[in-house]
């Protein structure tokens, strides 16, 4: 049985990875789509720097984030000119945090999707009178579609299994930046063996059934490929 604390962790992350889906739907989007159209020798670079969250430690890109967003960081300085206070600690700093960390969910399936379409149909609609922005809604968003669902899947999950970078930025406190995964950490540590297997297990269950809901999404077009 859950207790009150597992519960608001649980929900505290549910609505973390909902917010961090959304943004990085509107932010990737548009960087995967210049990924995947662009012959700019920034290409490259920018390609590395959006998959750099994969192979970086979450402890280091949290230190960067820290520095960033503290008092005499960049960021901080904006946002306390703005009126905001500091981000560290506080449930958007874990936002902004998780929206770095998971970018590249977000955007290599995009960009994947997109290059699959090849130039061909919006030259099509180019032809017809669609300008690049109708071409891009009415013709590239259709086709790519089961890449924004993959996407869109694989970022939330991401992002509700995250630890690290949300310890590093948000520390550890209750009913504000308290999330599963380190819910699951105050269990191990206070001995609670017992509620750190329930919620730990309840995470496995949740991670499991997505992953095999992407592949069996996968999988059944083919299936029909080969009826046909």
């Amino acid at each position: 049985m859950l207790d009150p604390q597992a519960l608001q962790a649980i929900w505290l992350t549910l609505r973390l990875a909902t917010i961090t889906t959304i943004l990085l739907l509107l932010i990737g989007t548009p960087i995967a789509w210049w990924l995947a159209q662009t012959q700019n020798k920034l290409k490259v670079p920018v390609s590395a720097l959006v998959a750099l969250p994969i192979v970086l430690p979450p402890s280091v890109l949290g230190f960067y984030l820290l520095l960033a967003m503290g008092p005499n960081g960049a960021v901080g300085k904006l946002t306390e000119a703005l009126g905001l206070g500091l981000l560290p600690f506080t449930f958007w700093g874990l936002v902004v945090a998780s929206v770095f960390y998971s970018l590249p969910f977000m955007v290599q399936p995009l960009q994947n999707a997109f290059e699959a379409i090849g130039r061909r149909p919006l030259e099509v609609a180019a032809t017809l009178g669609a300008s690049p922005l109708d071409a891009f809604f009415t013709v590239a968003v259709p086709l790519a579609l089961p890449g924004f669902i993959t996407a869109c899947v694989m970022s939330f999950a991401h992002t509700v299994g995250e630890f690290g970078v949300v310890l590093m930025i948000g520390g550890n406190i209750p009913g504000q930046t308290r999330v599963a995964s380190v819910q699951i950490y105050d269990y191990v540590e206070a001995m609670e063996y017992a509620q750190a297997h329930h919620l730990s297990l309840i995470m496995l269950v949740f991670s499991f059934i997505v992953l095999m809901a992407l592949q069996i999404w996968r999988v059944q077009p083919l299936r029909e490929q080969g009826r046909g």
